[in-house]
């Protein structure tokens, strides 16, 4: 790939001009009208759309060069990136799955040598030019007195970690989750590179290893093919599971296997247990008192079913319904907690009154049908602050009529 028209003068200042507009109308309106290739500069412009919440720093430097949309959008965003460098540091790591360079970029700041790989050559040319062209991160963990050396592999990071005599501190890998035909896969050994069949080599090459896998992976399924994981964290932003770790290291732990879920929204919240807790905890049941519930996203993939409830000292409404009940305002949890008003009647006429101007926010949890389907049937739209809550409970399906509370 030629990047030589990327650093033109013209050709960044037609994206940095147009950032704002549409790529496909830019596309009808410069035909034929630029000196440099008006796909890859209206390309620029998208990915860098795309990349404004996701990753802004980098998408607000001019100088750096995106990938196609798939590369983007398996990337991880500047925010998980950070949490996943802290408090790693040493000598030398290995990213097998460099990608779009974003996990690499920040983690490999705490070791004094970190080996990037990416097979695929176009990806591999960017992501190459780009990481050595940023400078680390403002407060990043360096170590002291050490100046970081980046080295580039292009090809199978599998194959030149199996090859090198190198011992590495770190391997880190995030095996992509299409296929063939783009489909999604949902296990591990699935995935590219085949880290399960590649396991033991990995582990006898390194100290730790950390595998960002995909949010929708069954967490049972993944230590089924990986027995040895000794962490697993869930990580969300915004109550939005985006990540999931898994996490080994040759000095293994004081404890069994621990699973943490984390939400690093504007108040960073995590709640841990292990699996064995949960296993032994039988729920309390109970009707719905003046609070309901939901905990957050994360918690809800993690499989604390039990354990949230019992920690909190919360009743359960149905064994499959993964909301909570308490007659006091919880503090201090990690949840969306509503303040019920009344149980309605699922009735258009019922809530028309309710309801005068068709706005209500509809949740469905464990309830005989999803919430568009009772959004349809009650001829309402979501919007505004109240909610109608849609669950099981053990004296069958109801509706709750309830606000977010306030809790501290």
């Amino acid at each position: 790939m030629d990047l030589t028209q990327f650093h033109r003068a013209d050709f960044q200042q037609f994206v940095q001009d147009h950032l704002k507009e549409d790529p496909a109308l830019l596309l009808f309106r410069y035909l034929g009208k630029t000196d440099f290739d008006l796909k890859d500069a209206v390309q620029q412009i998208s990915a860098r759309q795309k990349a404004a919440k996701k990753l802004p720093s980098w998408a607000s430097n001019p100088q750096l060069i995106f990938p196609a949309s798939i590369s983007l959008e398996q990337s991880s965003s500047e925010q998980t990136a950070e949490f996943k460098a802290r408090d790693r540091k040493g000598k030398l790591m290995i990213d097998l799955t460099g990608g779009f360079g974003v996990d690499f970029f920040y983690m490999s700041q705490g070791f004094e040598t970190g080996i990037y790989c990416e097979k695929q050559p176009e990806l591999f040319q960017i992501s190459k030019y780009n990481l050595e062209l940023l400078k680390p991160s403002k407060g990043s963990e360096r170590l002291e007195g050490s100046t970081r050396k980046l080295e580039f592999v292009e090809g199978d990071g599998l194959d030149f970690l199996e090859k090198t005599n190198l011992h590495y501190e770190l391997i880190y890998a995030d095996p992509a989750r299409r296929g063939k035909g783009n489909q999604k896969l949902y296990k591990l050994q699935d995935c590219e590179p085949d880290v399960v069949s590649s396991w033991e080599m990995m582990k006898s090459k390194t100290d730790s290893i950390l595998l960002k896998v995909s949010p929708m992976l069954d967490i049972s399924q993944a230590l089924t093919e990986l027995p040895d994981i000794q962490k697993v964290q869930v990580v969300s932003m915004k109550n939005e599971v985006k990540e999931l770790l898994l996490y080994w290291s040759k000095g293994g732990v004081e404890s069994p296997l621990s699973i943490e879920a984390l939400d690093l929204g504007a108040k960073e919240t995590s709640f841990s247990f292990e699996p064995s807790e949960e296993e032994n905890i039988s729920s309390t049941i109970g009707e719905v008192g003046n609070y309901l519930i939901e905990p957050f996203s994360g918690i809800l993939k993690a499989g604390a079913f039990k354990t949230f409830g019992e920690r909190f000292n919360l009743r359960k409404l149905d064994p499959n319904s993964h909301l909570y009940t308490s007659s006091e305002a919880p503090s201090g949890i990690p949840a969306r907690v509503f303040k019920v008003i009344q149980e309605v009647q699922p009735k258009k006429a019922e809530i028309k009154k309710l309801f005068p101007a068709g706005k209500v926010n509809v949740i469905t949890r464990n309830y005989a049908t999803g919430s568009e389907a009772l959004k349809k049937k009650l001829s309402v739209k979501d919007g505004g602050d109240d909610f109608l809550i849609g669950t099981k409970t053990q004296s069958g399906f109801k509706v709750f009529w309830s606000k977010l509370a306030k809790c501290e």
